[in-house]
């Protein structure tokens, strides 16, 4: 018999392990062939007992995932925390743009502006609810359309407050306002920035939710009996020889992780693909579809484009007259006195980046992206990788000095490769290759999906909603489908205005021309009074 002198003290396997505070009793006096055979360890004289070794191997399921645990907890709370910094940040700058504008507003048009502020106020509402339920809640291209229409009835009716206009009168001018463009193409290029911008910032929140999600669903996907056996057997046996300080060699230990973990790995392809696509669509935020660059200065781009719809106002009621018939004169319609008394010169300032409030939630878009793509460059391979990070530092013994299954000594057997399918030949656990894990397959279908999603994003497409319909249809809907050089047709990506853009024209004061000042002087007026009467005239 063979004395376990060394075993007398009460053994803490958290210290010998790292891993664990639970706290086994050895016997004085090793046993012998008397005893029931053991199940697991090695046969022979043994310092432990078959009820010891359930014990153990109970012990070992704990053991065996308590590193990976804690590696995948570390990875859920770091994309945790950048989802809800990006989340909030998208947030932030939708409520300051819209605090922006009715500021803006107010300062320039007092109460014009804000006993219409419904329709700017709705507006904003709109994209809220669009940036967090998609084409589901909201269709953008619709939502834009019917803001410019609403804006065109209003303002046409104040710059012909002359005459009466009925709603199918109305409805004909909405008929052909993309024909005559009252507000330029600043709707045009907005709806595209605004629709390229929200689909790339929802997705990449989405996909950064779905990190979380993914890896807190594989993280409950509990050991085999196999693997817990083979556990038991690496960890400790060499307890039972009389062999406490003995630790496993670094390749055994990769052999049993990567039986352990054969299925997590098989994540990786897909995951690796999922993570190629956030980086592809992080550059995309940092570039063409900067969420930050279309909401920072949408007011001063609206602004313009009531602008436009003044300076254009007879031409564009000229077309109108032609084509949905001369309107019927108004019998409220004041004197050309009234006009005069009404006139209002208010203008909005231009666009100047400097005087722009600070970035949203203390930080900007460019520097939440340049950290997150660490982030996502760091996660790349987790899963593959995830037994040689356990089988590293002290839970290994370096060298040939090892406990290599039954004895200490050199580990003889070959490393086999990650995955499932190459466990057929794993010598040390038993894995049924032909029947995978259906909560690790049903995420690699998620994380598949959720990659298609962020291609298109990247393209400018929505096909996270009605997948079933045609693929160009909902490129169509987005109004961009585009990628990498057609791109550049908006030169003007990031609205920046020129400083003259929006600055009043002068009249040219000649001594033989003053009656062009008073006629260009009777048109500013006119524009005055169409804005003076928006509270009396619409809802």
């Amino acid at each position: 018999m063979v004395e376990c002198a060394a075993l007398e003290q009460r053994v803490n396997l958290k210290e010998d392990l790292l891993v664990s505070s639970t706290v086994v009793h050895f016997n004085r006096v090793c046993v012998g062939s008397h005893e029931a055979p053991l199940k697991v360890c090695p046969q022979g004289f043994s310092c432990c007992t078959l009820e010891m070794e359930e014990k153990l191997s109970q012990q070992s399921h704990s053991e065996i995932k308590a590193p990976v645990s804690r590696l995948s907890t570390t990875l859920q709370s770091t994309f945790t925390q950048r989802h809800s910094h990006f989340d909030k940040f998208f947030r932030e700058l939708l409520k300051n743009a819209e605090l922006s504008l009715h500021n803006m507003f107010v300062r320039t048009y007092g109460m014009m502006y804000v006993q219409n502020a419904e329709l700017f106020k709705n507006f904003f509402e709109a994209l809220t609810k669009y940036y967090v339920s998609g084409s589901a809640a909201v269709n953008l291209d619709s939502m834009l359309s019917d803001f410019w229409a609403d804006l065109l009835e209003r303002m046409f009716r104040l710059v012909n407050v002359q005459y009466e206009f009925d709603d199918t009168y109305m409805e004909c001018v909405s008929q052909h306002t993309e024909q005559l463009q009252p507000f330029g193409d600043l709707p045009r290029k907005l709806r595209i920035q605004l629709t390229r911008s929200f689909i790339a910032a929802r997705t990449f929140v989405r996909g950064l939710a779905l990190m979380s999600e993914v890896v807190n669903k594989v993280s409950t996907v509990s050991a085999s009996p196999s693997c817990v056996r083979a556990a038991m057997k690496m960890l400790y046996c060499p307890y039972c020889s009389g062999q406490v300080a003995l630790k496993p060699c670094q390749n055994y230990c990769l052999n049993v992780m990567r039986g352990c973990l054969a299925n997590q790995a098989d994540l990786d392809t897909e995951w690796n693909n999922f993570l190629d696509a956030m980086l592809g669509l992080a550059e995309r935020l940092e570039g063409p579809f900067n969420f930050e660059s279309v909401m920072d200065p949408i007011d001063v781009k609206i602004s313009e484009a009531i602008m436009n719809m003044q300076e254009n106002s007879m031409q564009v009621s000229q077309k109108v007259f032609q084509g949905c018939g001369q309107p019927k004169p108004s019998m409220a319609f004041r004197s050309k006195r009234s006009v005069k008394e009404t006139g209002f010169t208010g203008r909005f300032r231009p666009y100047s980046p400097d005087a722009r409030p600070t970035t949203a939630a203390g930080t900007s878009l460019d520097r939440l992206a340049n950290d997150v793509k660490k982030k996502l460059k760091h996660a790349k391979k987790f899963w593959s990788t995830l037994p040689e990070t356990v089988c590293t530092g002290e839970r290994i013994a370096p060298g040939d000095d090892c406990w290599n299954g039954t004895a200490k000594s050199r580990y003889e057997s070959v490393v086999i490769g990650n995955g499932l399918a190459n466990q057929v030949s794993n010598p040390d656990v038993d894995v049924d290759i032909t029947k995978p894990d259906i909560v690790i397959r049903s995420q690699i279908a998620v994380l598949k999906e959720m990659t298609r999603w962020l291609k298109a994003a990247h393209s400018g497409n929505d096909i996270s909603i009605d997948n079933d319909e045609d693929s160009s249809g909902g490129g169509e809907e987005s109004g961009s489908g585009c990628d990498s050089a057609s791109c550049n047709t908006d030169v003007d990506i990031y609205f920046s205005t020129p400083p003259n853009s929006v600055q009043p024209k002068v009249n040219q004061v000649h001594s033989s021309s003053s009656s062009a000042g008073v006629a260009s002087q009777g048109s500013v007026a006119l524009c005055g009074l169409a804005l003076t009467l928006l509270a009396a005239h619409l809802r």
